[in-house]
């Protein structure tokens, strides 16, 4: 591995994710307000690392590894939290983090292949509406939301759920040569 300043930043995403879960878990306000900020910056990075690591020519076999992985590290400790907190239900946290098993699984198995299985706009799609639910709740979790917010956050609830089941779909749909003999 390459210690580039890409993988570096994707390192420190995948450190920031017990610290996030930490501050979060304190249910104080000082806590909240850091567990956002952290948050805000952790889910940016994803986009810093991947322009640097392109622009300055520096993929890695480790960073297209790592990066995918500490994006769902980063989603499924909020989520996780937000189970322990009562702001969401463990089958909606387990049908979100189920797929990304799956989906990774599925990439696992093209790879043993030979074959790679590129994100789709779907999956990129789908990454955005869990960062969006991920976002209203940890603002809800400090500041009182309109009912306008409550609404956008059930909205983003049933984004999130639909698009995690339906780009799986999309991905299991792609890659179903891998399952012919």
């Amino acid at each position: 591995m390459r210690f580039n300043i890409p993988n570096q930043i994707t390192l420190a995403r995948i450190a920031s994710v017990p610290l996030f879960m930490y501050l979060l878990l304190m249910e104080k306000p000082v806590g909240t307000i850091l567990a956002i900020v952290l948050f805000v910056l952790a889910a940016a990075s994803d986009a810093v690392d991947g322009y640097l690591a392109r622009s300055m020519n520096q993929t890695t076999v480790f960073g297209k590894f790592a990066d995918p992985i500490a994006d769902k590290l980063l989603i499924a400790g909020a989520l996780i939290s937000f189970v322990q907190l009562g702001e969401l239900s463990a089958a909606v946290t387990m049908v979100i983090i189920s797929r990304e098993f799956l989906v990774t699984g599925l990439r696992i198995m093209a790879i043993a292949e030979g074959k790679v299985i590129a994100a789709s706009p779907l999956g990129k799609l789908k990454t955005m509406s869990h960062i969006g639910l991920v976002l209203i709740i940890l603002a809800g979790r400090y500041f009182t939301l309109s009912p306008a917010l409550l609404t956008t956050k059930a909205v983003f609830l049933y984004l999130a759920i639909a698009l995690a089941v339906i780009s799986a779909g999309e991905y299991f749909y792609r890659s179903r040569h891998l399952f012919v003999s």
